[in-house]
């Protein structure tokens, strides 16, 4: 199994496949270069598939160079990354952990090859050092499969029967399907939250989980305050102006309105509070990607954060909402050059929609439903960011995300008995769904609002 502390990651903005992906394989493979012993005498980065066809407007040539230079999107410090990052643009020399330094020029070392189309994943991504005479030292292809996560093409090459091996720590409740899931809760008299905290349980200690926890909703509102604060144009070439602060100030003027629609305003703020610090490079936690950064923390803000028993309504919701994503990271994808932005938003909902439910007092099955009903409604969601740009319509899909989950986490406490579409049947529907989706719609900004929307 995995945690759910892998979906959950503490990164940068705009985009986990196309950023904070491709930082860790860059690190992952000077480390590998360390190791190894040596010093190269130069260094080559391809990027294939998507990385190539949205990697300029998803700042994967700056997120290539922050990985050779040693950082970690969790760790990272945003002025020291944006400094080193400049001293290595201007003296295209790039240090070496050897203390030596060689040649990079990042305009000629970072390649996009955009008529390599991987057939592993799209985000294909190739590392090559050379040494003195030109000479191959390293080749190693990796792929950036979604929500920060990274596999090398070994491992996706692996035989589909070795994918039923045991992957990662046993855990006392395993489950592979959201049937699973409910048939554990119902022998154990258990929440799902309580299942995902005692298989969190076999991976360290508890009092670490329950920190990072609330490590990671800390990230999540934090992001959310700077955004409602930081006003301007976002980076890019499209001129979109940050609007969650203006929107912040008139509902702060006018915080007891009885207009019932103002939740919508509320939860919409909160979405692209998150969304427009994406676009502007800050710190997010994927939740799952990058892109959907802002369902789940609008909804948290909304209905979690302001309460006496706020620590345990967050543990409650990112456990449950954790233990949903892990099926659909395990049963389909999360990424969006795969599924379309199905896979981003529309999970995101999903995993909002259920945690939700849970922190309302909703049973296992309640849960799935609103899982289901939160998936059901995106199916065949397309991604194609305008500029590839993580701003338009990312930003106000995360709005319509974040308003749906609490909808959809409303109509399955009306409902006891499982829907006529199980969460699993909805899972299958999206991997099928995505399958069949034309490539011009899965982050290639190649067909839809990208090609119909003219830049200015």
């Amino acid at each position: 199994m995995l945690s759910i502390l892998d979906l959950f990651r503490v990164g940068i903005g705009p985009s986990s496949s196309h950023t904070v992906g491709p930082i860790r394989i860059a690190n992952r493979f000077m480390a590998n270069l360390t190791s190894a012993g040596g010093t190269p005498a130069r260094i080559e980065v391809e990027l294939q598939g998507s990385l190539a066809l949205t990697g300029a407007g998803h700042a994967t040539p700056k997120a290539v160079m922050l990985g050779l230079l040693g950082f970690e999107p969790e760790t990272l410090d945003p002025d020291a990354a944006d400094r080193d990052v400049a001293a290595l643009e201007a003296s295209r020399e790039l240090p070496l952990a050897s203390g030596t330094s060689i040649p990079f020029d990042p305009a000629r070392d970072i390649v996009f090859a955009y008529d390599v189309l991987p057939a592993l994943h799209p985000n294909g991504m190739r590392m090559r050092a050379f040494d003195a005479d030109g000479a191959t030292v390293a080749d190693e292809t990796w792929y950036s499969t979604g929500g920060g996560f990274i596999a090398t093409e070994r491992q996706l090459q692996r035989p589909v029967e070795d994918d039923l091996l045991p992957v990662g720590p046993s855990v006392p409740h395993p489950f592979g399907s959201a049937a699973d899931l409910l048939a554990i809760c119902a022998a154990t008299g258990s929440g799902i939250a309580d299942i995902i905290l005692t298989n969190e349980d076999a991976m360290r200690p508890r009092a670490e989980t329950e920190a990072a926890l609330d490590r990671i909703a800390d990230v999540m509102l934090a992001c959310i305050e700077r955004g409602l604060s930081r006003e301007g144009v976002l980076p890019g070439g499209l001129k979109v102006r940050r609007r969650a602060p203006d929107l912040w100030k008139k509902l702060q003027n006018d915080p007891q309105s009885n207009e019932r629609e103002q939740l919508f305003d509320w939860l919409n703020v909160y979405a692209m509070a998150v969304n427009e610090e994406n676009a502007n490079g800050g710190q997010v936690v994927t939740a799952p990607t990058n892109g959907a950064a802002g369902i789940i923390p609008a909804v948290i803000r909304h209905y979690c954060a302001d309460t006496e028993d706020k620590t345990g309504r967050l543990r409650r919701f990112l456990l449950t909402a954790g233990g949903i994503g892990l099926l659909y990271k395990q049963r389909a994808s999360i990424s969006g050059a795969e599924m379309g932005c199905q896979g981003e938003v529309g999970v995101a909902c999903s995993m909002a929609a259920a945690g939700l439910a849970a922190v309302w007092g909703a049973s296992p099955q309640q849960v799935c439903n609103a899982a289901e009903i939160g998936m059901e409604h995106n199916l065949g969601l397309t991604c194609d960011p305008v500029g590839g740009l993580v701003q338009i319509p990312c930003i106000e899909r995360n709005a319509i995300g974040a308003v749906k989950a609490a909808n959809a986490a409303r109509l399955a406490l009306h409902s006891t008995n499982q829907t006529h579409v199980s969460l699993d049947q909805v899972i299958e529907t999206m991997r099928q769904t995505g399958m069949d989706m034309s490539s011009k719609y899965k982050e290639t900004s190649q067909g839809g609002l990208a090609v119909n929307v003219i830049e200015c």
